[in-house]
């Protein structure tokens, strides 16, 4: 019994798979995805260094059929070669190979033992593209049986042309295992001095062209001992071109090769005599183990093959014996002698070879030899459960096919006719070609109807049972649904292939010789009838999926295909390929690739970034070809399955590379041929072509443009197309990468050789872009790499030909694989490179939803807003928004700074050293720079947004410079309103200054009467009464009046003042300017409301009547419009109850003439503006003669000494008396002085506070979010006289609203407390401060002391200036007694205000706010203020310079008052469908003129007005003018419009959601 202690004693397959890293893949087998999966040694150049690297080495080489895959020598780090040079004797004949080498044979059969069904697949494919030998039989020499490898060669296809095809020009094509053919199979008895794989790789090659079929000893690593792939019985196909000169074998033959001795292996003999025509048997000499030969149960010939070694006594007497069992002839024993040469004992073997194929009466497929190795004992492949299941699933939809087209009709019937027409329907509602003169949008709701009915239709089909067998079949678990597909693939590939491989050769040939297209287009719609894929069930899932999407929400028939998305994700992840376009009907079925893509991101989250790459080109050029080699994927390339439309696959990204290209997954697309021959002689090929071109382009991150040297005729007209795409895309901010393929260009110096081609190459390109831009209207584009980044040097790749040699028999060019396995590494750097993130799987779904729509449109290029474009810019407009606030908030706390520190001068020790000129100047130089640093600031933050790799903020860099001049431009406007508003404080201050004196001559005049007047009273020596000193005070009163000279200040004539700004304002604006001023007097102007008569202007225009009263419409509304931005200036200078100033008056010009400057595409002229301006300055004249009269009344020395009558006073008894009066003086001037500035300084701060916060909420963040907000709270009211004020007057409605939204949001004083109260205990902590300080000043007196405590707040509270002579006679009061009630009393206020700012809402304290938080907001919110020049709607552009104006929502032009000529009926088109159509539009600026729609910016250059993104973008607006038809005509004098019949069944729920998709808030 052996010692349990004992070791195990490791098998040669086990240390094998050890070795090659292989032993985790033994039980749980190495998967395809793992292969395809894109890692660092796809890209790595490093030599195998390890014998653990060789398996992936093999796979890299082999997955790009390269033929070198099986030179496996590896070089360890520790093999160091000896630096010494000397000859040692000694070691000359030691030093030999250690033998540590792996055979190849072992590798190969390592790799089939450790890999699942699909790579197993993929290994014998590719291995057959190279020539190489396949595994029939695969050894297991642990369980001493073999595996038949049928399902391995399943997917190998040869095309070849037998003898009797020679005369027709016929071929044959079809799968190698369905292939009945001769099979001559080779083995080896015993030791065999010759290789017999060698000798069979001459036999099998040509004269010229040696190649290694099968592995020998002779080829690299090929001596090293086979330790695991003895039995390995390999098989190869030679397959005849049909060229007698060129073919070993006019006739196919199928080669098979036993590696190992038969004695050891009697089950594969007995496999390989049962299954071939003949066995040649190759060996040294004859013993005892000959008899094998005569027991073994065989129907092959048997033919002996002896080396020059055979010649022995002993073999002489075996074939005797042999002879006569095996029925031997002559013919059946070749000896090779010493005197023959291999070359011709080699022809010798040939023409034996040859004998037997031409002669053989057996042939049999690899699928029939299934049951031999059942007989056997041989394992078969496919036995697998799962593999089992598959086919039988598949056999079940597939054995009931006879006819294609019938079948596809009957079973596919949702994708035929019925998703033509609906194709035809959606691209017809976006480009309204047919619509002619009919009501555009009563015609796309009949479009819309049309499309309803034919969901209905698919509706109305039962689900077939093919379809019913088919979802099934796929929901399957994970392995099983993978070998149904792959069944369903080759059962339907061998249905169509037959019919197909004719039809397309057919096709061929008719392009070329046949004129008539009438006979192509009848070949090519029997191609798209006998087609049948894998393709054809999905579509027809998706159409299934679309169909239940129309069906009410919660139906079964909807719910029972919800699964259908995830199902299709599924098997992306799996690998297989999803079809993006079906090319019968080039259309996308959008809903359906959505939903897929929205449950393939769930099921990759949160790894779901892609980046994306297409290959474009000619068809037949070898794209499919190209991207399998390159990628290792399968994209059908045979003749008989050529791509249609474009299909996209996933190729995993390992985490080893993901650092480098900042994404998950690679998504591969590939596409139907421009330019193809199917399509060229059709009516819409060039249309087909650029509506594929552009949406490839648009969805990659590098583009590969594939030409093949022989179409390079045909490349001008691809490169215009690619062209067209690229430059689509540069539009809407998506600059992708171009690499060009030259395919078939063989001469190794072709890249030099071609820099005078690839110079021509780039000429073409840029005049090519150049002519195209023209075409687009984008003439800006001059040179091919303003549309994209490409290299002339770097971004040209040169591949040779596919083949080395003449087909069936060729093997793929080593060129070739190396040539594309550089592009490969190229393609990688260069997406390694990428300078932006990659997208996630949702965004690639919103990029592409939008695109294709985008696409639908004829001339889409100005149509295109994607949803990614649009939350990119809402993006920048809200972080644009958000430095703009800091900004103006920075500033705006400067500037108030500064007026303090002006309303203070007098105070502080500035002002005591300079005067208020100098000081102004200073201020001004620091408010430059203060200006210039938050310039920059923008700016810089500007440049560092868009270095972000995130946000996908390269879709926007078209708005840099816009946004850039925004920032300039605020600059500007912040410059010219500080510098007003310093210059108007200063001004005031500098007028106040007089005024101040006058009162401190005033206060110390009463001062010194007083004093002298205590005196007096104080010698009398009698207690006087407070009655007897009133007596005393009023006495000396009435005295001091008499000797003032309190002439009363004579207020300035402001309306001179006003009249001179105005005359300078218009003084360049010439005679009649000046004219039309001398003829009214302002005082007599802007009394009454401003009316836009323009009779004197229409005569001498010369208008006509309708357009004059058009005209008039909109230029009243402009004057309105300006009048009320103007009364509302006018109002908040005289809240603040201010001197005037002339900067008052140039602000409010300013404001028209900017006004005027953004309307000047309303038609107005010189009578217009000075009218306007006359009434605006007459009515601010007369409000602020009025503000200044007050300013100065309240200001008055006189009244202001009246005043302080009673005050000094009572203060003139206190001092009599002497009494302590320092808590009646402290709270006196705390109530009179402190209290004032404090709520000054809240209510300054307060109006900014609420507006930054306002700012911050969602709605009011920017234009957009705006817009969104004030019209989903108009859907929610549901009241038509708010929709006809939002119209009518959408300014007043929104400056309304935003009102109503602050009382909403500050609804009571509570909810504004905080804001105040932050401020209130600011300021009280500046005053505590300020007392502090004083105190420790000592000052002399208590005057001092109030002064040092002013000097101390001069830049944070505005304190009036006759604080200082408040104290004047109570001088000598106690400091310090003072100070602690002060601080008490300023406690005190802190209280009453707290509590004064609790029970204070916002509405009581609106008026007394410095800035006007709803004013505030609008102007930040309107922006350019511009209306879409058709149907009003408002401009959404964020910054104040940008160039175009958009709206996101754009509504019937009806509701701007259009009617239809004749019938008075509102009109119901709305402007985004009117830009896609052929309808014609009149108004002001066409001369009345009928102009095409499509070609409205030829008249209103700067509006951007995008088609909509889907038929239910509108919906909003179509729910509102249907439910308020009648209100509407009643409210604009018209008839009731004509409502399109689908308008009618809009929810309120589905205007929501259009308000929603607009705005991009989903």
């Amino acid at each position: 019994m052996q010692d349990e202690t004992c070791p195990h004693k490791k098998t040669n397959l086990e240390i094998i798979l050890e070795d090659l890293g292989l032993e985790q893949y033994y039980k749980d087998k190495l998967p395809l995805s793992k292969i395809l999966e894109i890692d660092a040694k796809a890209i790595s150049d490093d030599l195998v260094k390890c014998k653990s690297d060789l398996p992936w080495y093999f796979l890299k080489k082999l997955t790009m059929v390269n033929v070198t895959a099986r030179n496996v020598k590896y070089t360890s780090d520790c093999d160091q070669t000896s630096e010494t040079t000397e000859l040692d004797f000694d070691d000359l004949f030691n030093n030999v190979e250690t033998g540590e080498s792996i055979n190849p044979l072992d590798l190969i059969t390592a790799l089939f033992l450790c890999s699942d069904g699909f790579v197993q697949q993929e290994m014998a494919l590719k291995m057959s593209m190279c020539q190489f030998s396949v595994p029939l039989l695969l050894p297991n020499c642990d369980t001493t049986r073999c595996t038949l490898m049928l399902w391995a060669m399943r997917d190998i296809v040869k095309k070849y042309r037998p003898q009797h095809l020679l005369q027709s020009k016929g071929f044959i094509e079809e799968r190698i295992v369905h292939s009945q053919l001769p099979m001559v199979s080779f083995v080896r008895l015993g030791d065999c001095s010759m290789s017999k794989s060698e000798i069979l790789n001459k036999l099998l090659s040509s004269s010229q062209q040696y190649h290694d079929t099968f592995v020998h000893r002779n080829i690299e690593c090929g001596d090293s001992p086979r330790k695991i792939s003895n039995g390995l019985t390999e098989i190869t196909w030679y397959l005849p071109c049909g060229n007698k000169n060129m073919d070993i074998f006019v006739n196919p033959v199928a080669v098979a090769n036993l590696h190992g001795d038969i004695t050891s292996f009697e089950t594969q003999f007995s496999f390989l005599c049962q299954t071939s025509e003949a066995v040649f048997v190759f060996f040294d000499n004859l013993d005892d183990k000959c008899k094998l030969l005569i027991n073994t149960n065989h129907k092959a010939k048997i033919f002996l093959v002896g080396s020059p070694l055979s010649k022995s006594e002993k073999s002489l007497k075996a074939i005797k014996t042999l002879a006569p069992s095996l029925g031997l002839t002559k013919t059946n024993i070749i000896l090779r002698t010493k005197e023959k040469n291999d070359a011709d004992f080699v022809q010798d073997l040939k023409k034996t070879v040859s004998d037997v194929v031409e002669k053989s009466k057996m042939k049999m497929s690899v699928e029939q030899m299934v049951g031999i190795a059942h007989e056997l004992g041989i394992l078969i492949d496919e036995d697998c459960p799962e593999c089992q299941a598959g086919k039988q699933k598949a056999d079940a939809i597939t054995r009931v096919i006879q006819n294609i087209h019938n079948y596809k009709e009957n079973q596919l019937p949702l994708q035929g006719r019925i998703w033509k027409e609906l194709t035809c329907l959606e691209k017809e509602e976006f480009r309204l070609r047919k619509a002619g003169s009919e009501n555009i949008e009563q015609y796309k709701s009949e479009l819309q109807r049309k499309k309803k009915e034919m969901r209905k239709k698919q509706n109305s089909y039962d689900m077939s049972p093919a379809m019913t067998y088919f979802i099934d079949a796929i929901s399957s678990p994970g392995t099983e649904r993978c070998y149904f597909l792959k069944w369903m693939r080759i059962n339907l590939d061998n249905v169509s292939r037959t019919k197909l491989s004719r039809l397309r050769e057919l096709y061929k040939e008719k392009c070329n010789t046949s004129v008539n297209k009438d006979e192509i287009k009848e070949i090519d719609i029997q191609l798209s009838n006998s087609s049948l894929g894998t393709e054809h069930f999905f579509r027809e899932m998706g159409q299934l999926y679309e169909a239940s999407v129309s069906l009410p929400e919660r139906g079964l028939s909807r719910k029972q295909l919800q699964h259908l998305p995830e199902l299709c994700a599924q098997m992306l992840l799996d690998g297989f390929p999803l079809e993006l376009v079906d090319g019968d009907a080039s259309n996308i079925p959008l809903r359906w690739v959505s939903d897929v893509l929205t449950k393939l991101n769930d099921l990759a989250s949160p790894k779901n970034k892609i980046i994306v790459v297409t290959v474009l080109g000619v068809q037949s050029t070898g794209k499919s070809t190209l991207l399998n080699t390159m990628f290792g994927v399968q994209f059908a390339v045979s003749s008989g399955r050529c791509t249609r439309g474009a299909f996209m696959l996933l190729i995993k990204v390992n985490e080893d590379v993901k650092k480098v290209f900042n994404c998950d997954f690679m998504v591969i697309l590939d596409t139907e041929g421009l330019k193809s021959p199917e399509l060229a002689q059709l009516d819409n090929s060039y249309e087909h072509d650029n509506e594929l071109a552009t949406l490839v382009v648009g969805l990659s991150d590098l583009t590969i443009i594939n030409i093949a040297m022989e179409n390079s005729t045909e490349m001008k007209d691809i490169l215009q197309i690619v062209v067209h795409a690229f430059l689509r895309m540069k539009e809407v901010g998506k600059k992708p990468k171009c690499q060009f393929v030259h395919q078939n260009v063989s001469d190794v110096s072709a890249h030099d050789k071609n820099l005078r081609d690839r110079k021509l190459l780039l000429q073409q390109l840029n005049e090519m872009t150049q002519a195209a831009a023209r075409m687009e209207k984008k003439e800006k584009n001059k040179s091919f790499t303003d549309v994209m980044v490409y290299n002339a040097d770097t971004g040209n790749c040169y591949v040779p030909g596919l083949w080395n040699g003449n087909p069936p028999m060729a093997p793929v060019n080593a060129g070739y694989s190396e040539a594309v396995y550089e592009l490969k590494k190229t393609i990688i750097h260069l997406l390694g490179k990428n300078e932006t993130s990659a997208q996630t799987i949702l965004d690639f779904r919103k990029w592409m939803t939008s695109l294709w729509n985008a696409v639908k449109h004829e001339n889409f290029i100005f149509s295109f807003r994607n949803s990614l474009v649009a939350e990119a810019y809402m993006r920048l407009c809200t972080e644009f928004n958000k430095w703009e606030r800091e900004f103006r908030k920075e500033m705006f706390t400067w500037v108030t700074k500064a007026e303090t520190i002006i309303s203070n001068f007098g105070l502080d020790a500035e002002s005591e050293t300079s005067d208020i000129t100098g000081f102004l100047t200073r201020l001004k130089s620091e408010a430059l720079s203060v200006l210039s640093k938050w310039e920059t600031k923008l700016l810089e933050n500007l440049k560092e947004y868009f270095k972000q790799t995130e946000g996908h903020v390269h879709l926007v860099e078209g708005y840099r410079e816009e946004f850039s001049n925004s920032a300039k431009s605020l600059r500007r406007e912040m410059e010219r309103s500080v510098n007003n508003q310093l210059t108007a404080a200063a001004d005031i201050r500098r007028g106040m200054n007089e005024l101040d004196k006058i009162k401190e001559n005033q206060s110390k005049e009463v001062e010194k009467a007083v004093f002298e007047l205590i005196a007096k009273c104080q010698q009398k020596n009698v207690q006087m009464t407070d009655a007897e000193l009133d007596q005393e005070f009023d006495k000396m009163w009435r005295e001091i009046l008499k000797k003032q000279s309190l002439s009363e200040h004579k207020p300035e004539d402001i309306y001179n003042s006003v009249s001179y700004s105005l005359r300078n304002n218009l003084s360049h604006k010439g005679s009649r300017a000046c004219e039309l001023l001398n003829e009214n007097n302002l005082k007599a102007c802007g009394s009454g409301p401003f009316e836009y008569t323009a009779m004197r202007w229409f005569n001498r225009a010369k208008h006509t009547v309708s357009k004059w009263l058009n005209t008039e419409k909109s230029v009243q509304k402009m004057a309105d419009s300006i009048i009320h931005a103007c009364r509302l200036f006018v109002a908040e200078k005289i809240q603040q109850k201010s001197k005037y100033h002339e900067t008052y008056i140039q602000d409010i010009l300013h404001i028209i003439d900017e006004r005027l400057q953004q309307n000047n595409d309303v038609t107005t002229d010189i009578d217009f503006e000075v009218s306007l301006k006359q009434h605006i300055c007459g009515f601010a004249a007369r409000d602020f003669q009025k503000m200044h009269e007050d300013f100065l009344h309240e200001h008055d020395p006189y009244r202001c000494l009246m005043k302080d009558k009673e005050k000094l006073c009572a203060d003139f008894k206190d001092v009599f008396h002497k009494r302590d009066q320092c808590q009646k003086k402290a709270k006196e001037f705390t109530e009179k002085y402190l209290k004032p500035a404090v709520e000054a300084y809240v209510n300054r701060y307060l109006g900014n506070d609420i507006t930054d916060e306002m700012l911050t909420k969602e709605q009011f963040s920017t234009r957009m979010s705006f817009q969104y907000a004030v019209l989903l709270d108009l859907l929610s009211k549901d009241n038509f006289s708010k929709y006809l004020y939002y119209i009518n007057s959408y300014e007043d409605y929104v400056k309304t609203w935003i009102l109503d939204q602050i009382f909403q949001q500050f609804p009571d004083a509570k909810s504004k407390f905080e804001f105040e109260d932050r401020r209130l205990k600011t300021s009280i902590s500046n005053i505590n401060n300020a007392i502090n300080k004083a105190k420790r000043r000592n000052s002399s007196n208590l005057q001092m002391f109030v002064k040092d405590m002013c000097k101390e707040l001069h830049d944070k509270l505005a304190i009036s200036q006759d604080a200082r002579s408040a104290f004047m006679i109570l001088n000598q009061a106690d400091q310090e007694q003072f100070a602690h009630w002060l601080t008490q009393s300023v406690k005190d206020m802190e209280n009453s205000l707290r509590e004064k700012f609790k029970t204070t809402t916002f509405k009581m304290i609106l008026e007394n706010l410095h800035v006007k938080p709803q004013n505030e907001m609008f102007k930040r919110l309107i922006g350019c203020g511009k209306q879409c020049p058709f149907c009003g709607a408002p401009c959404e552009a964020g910054g104040n310079a940008h160039n175009e104006h958009f709206a996101s929502l754009h509504r019937q032009r009806g509701l701007g008052r259009h009617r239809w000529d004749g019938s008075e009926k509102l009109v119901t088109d709305i402007c985004t469908s009117g830009v896609s159509s052929d309808v014609l539009f009149s108004c002001n600026e066409t001369n009345n003129q009928w102009h095409p729609f499509k070609r409205y910016r030829e008249i209103f250059p700067d509006w951007d007005i995008r088609p909509d993104g889907s038929f239910q973008a509108s919906d909003y607006w179509k729910y509102v003018m249907t439910k308020y038809n009648r209100n509407f005509a009643d409210a604009f004098e018209a008839k009731s419009a004509d409502i399109p019949s689908s308008w009618k069944d809009i929810t309120i729920e589905q205007a929501k959601a259009s308000l929603k998709e607009s705005f991009n808030k989903n």
